[in-house]
């Protein structure tokens, strides 16, 4: 043991590891997880998209401001504990939100095995027919659900879907109040989705004849209730007042949603970058940096084993467990589960008890350096772009993996392959880097990351997914070590740290934020398979920009000492008295006239 245990670097290290370790299984538990469950909530894409959106940019601007608030008061130790103690209630907020369809009836399981139909998105409205599952399997609308199917005769129209007669679909928007007919009238050239129960273990034959469907056109419409028959007059009369209970009932889900997420969101955002300044400043007072860029590994391990873990046991205890609200409740409890052990961890972590004094506008400085350097400004653009489309991938790729009948199992895995492949690349980083360059690297994660998410728009079964994410390893580890070498280049003495936290928080962060926004409505009005997409376009123009504009940058010249000795002794040559003035020279000859004395 050190004599002085402050300073004990090998047990700091170890806790540091530790504790790492831990929180990438308390993030595994929920955040892969966290836009398929408020799609169980009953939610639509755009409000899943604002949901996220406004998560991500609670942390581009919260984290940073607690971070200098517990510098600045020396109370570090005091937020690690706040942040983790206040995430065990917080995360369980999530589960006291109602689902738009409160009826428990939609989970039957039998022991074995689990039979699940999801609760309706609020973009639920009600259409035509549809024959069989391969026949529309490609024209199911992003976030939209299974219900019971219901037996209809038609006719199959052009487009693979069976269309009723047009006396009854007449008959059914004649009792529609007169400012949703346009709608649903439109709703025969929206996208549509089938409805069949989605099986676990158990593959579904469907029934002669065609299933009812229903249409992605009434992006406010929750919880409606398909009806028996057109014809039935009491049903349509009824339509009005399940609209209007539907319509109260989004609100409320979305605004707890919200708020839960947003409190969520104020408790652990800070707690990552607190701890990183801690270890930091701890390991930087005996000149052990250079230890601490490997505590990265132990974050990924964990969310490697988290994401499986929990995925697993979904699938085991959900059922046992019989709540009321949505399937995912397990995730919420692991986290807090998780969360009050990283408690326990973070009571021995390293955080500095001497305050060192260092400037205070180191921010402001690196924010001024991004400003007035060209290859800064179009990286900090790759970032941000980077991070809009990223944020595609993150919130609604389990989504397309959910309509293709995949389990959460494999959802976890499939992120777990990307984390792992990551970690096997690491050794060769060095190398990677001096053959491709910085902007070589950067270029190449950008294809990567470009033809992954053209991948994904041509998924045909649950398993699919998996070879695509070998790619994870370029398009995100290979990219942020590229992106990352070229700010310790570009970067002046003392804002390495500050440029690296504004690149991954502010740059990154509010690109996932735009992404977000924006991709929750692409969503919706297209398709996923559009919006991937339409962020493989981006990426690949931007790429194209980005090589092509790289070597008209102006270039960092390196300073040749003993060429500028040899240009300033040529130019002082022809003067005596100019020779004199030069230092260097004068006491070169003076000390060569005393060797020769």
């Amino acid at each position: 043991m050190s004599a002085n245990p402050q300073w004990d670097i090998s047990r700091a290290l170890g806790v540091a590891r530790l504790f790492h370790l831990v929180c990438g299984v308390r993030d595994a538990c929920v955040t892969p997880f966290l836009t398929l469950y408020l799609r169980q909530l009953g939610l639509a894409a755009p409000w899943v998209g604002i949901l996220m959106g406004t998560k991500h940019l609670v942390a581009v601007f919260w984290a940073p401001f607690c971070a200098f608030l517990a510098k600045s008061y020396q109370k570090r130790r005091a937020l690690l504990t706040g942040s983790l103690l206040g995430s065990v209630g917080a995360s369980l907020l999530m589960v006291l939100v109602p689902p738009l369809d409160r009826d428990p009836g939609y989970r039957l399981c039998d022991g074995s095995h689990s039979v699940t139909a999801t609760v309706p998105p609020p973009e639920v409205a009600l259409t035509g027919n549809v024959t069989s599952a391969p026949e529309a399997a490609w024209d199911r609308a992003a976030g939209a659900p299974s219900l019971p199917a219901e037996r209809r005769t038609g006719v199959a129209g052009a487009d693979g879907f069976r269309e009723g007669p047009r006396e009854s679909g007449r008959e059914h928007f004649h009792h529609l109040p007169g400012s949703f007919v346009g709608s649903i009238r439109g709703a025969r050239t929206a996208s549509r989705v089938l409805l069949h129960p989605v099986t676990s273990g158990v593959k579904d034959t469907p029934p002669e004849g065609a299933l009812t469907v229903v249409s992605a056109a009434l992006p406010l419409l929750a919880g409606a209730t398909v009806l028996a028959s057109p014809a039935n007059q009491s049903a349509a009369d009824g339509m009005a007042g399940a609209l209007d209970l539907s319509l109260e009932g989004l609100r409320w889900t979305f605004i707890l949603s919200l708020g839960s997420m947003v409190f969520w969101e104020l408790l652990t955002s800070p707690l990552e970058q607190v701890a990183d300044d801690s270890l930091y400043e701890y390991l930087d007072f005996v000149d052990a940096t250079d230890r601490y860029r490997s505590l990265w590994l132990w974050r990924l391990l964990g969310l490697s084993a988290g994401v499986c873990g929990i995925a697993a046991l979904v699938g085991q205890l959900d059922c046992f467990l019989m709540t009321n609200g949505p399937r995912g409740v397990v995730h919420f409890y692991g986290y807090s589960l998780v969360s009050a052990l990283a408690l326990l961890v973070s009571v021995a972590f390293p955080v500095p008890i001497c305050r060192r004094r260092e400037p205070s506008y180191k921010t402001v400085k690196a924010l001024s350096l991004v400003g007035g350097d060209p290859r800064l400004i179009t990286l900090a653009l790759t970032v941000f772009l980077v991070g809009a489309t990223t944020s595609a991938v993150q919130n609604f790729l389990f989504w397309y993996m959910k309509d293709h009948g995949s389990s959460e199992l494999v959802m976890g895995f499939s992120v777990a392959l990307g984390l792992l492949g990551e970690i096997l690349l690491h050794p060769f980083k060095t190398p990677l880097l001096r053959k491709l360059s910085r902007v070589g690297t950067v270029g190449l994660g950008l294809g990567c990351l470009a033809g992954q998410l053209l991948y994904y728009s041509f998924l045909w079964s649950w398993w699919s997914v998996l070879p695509a994410q070998i790619l994870s390893a370029f398009s995100h580890g290979a990219l942020w070590w590229a992106v990352e070498a070229c700010i310790e280049h570009l970067a002046t003495p003392g804002t390495e740290r500050p440029l690296r936290a504004m690149f991954r928080g502010h740059f990154y962060g509010g690109g996932a934020s735009l992404g977000s926004f924006v991709g929750g409505f692409v969503a919706m009005r297209f398709s996923l398979a559009v919006l991937y997409q339409a962020c493989c376009t981006v990426l690949l123009l931007w790429l194209a920009l980005f090589l092509s504009i790289q070597p008209r940058l102006p270039q960092e010249r390196k300073i040749n000492y003993s060429k500028l000795l040899a240009v300033e002794a040529s130019d002082t040559s022809d003067s005596e008295q100019g020779t004199e003035r030069d230092w260097l020279v004068k006491a070169l000859r003076d000390e060569h006239s005393d060797w020769r004395g």
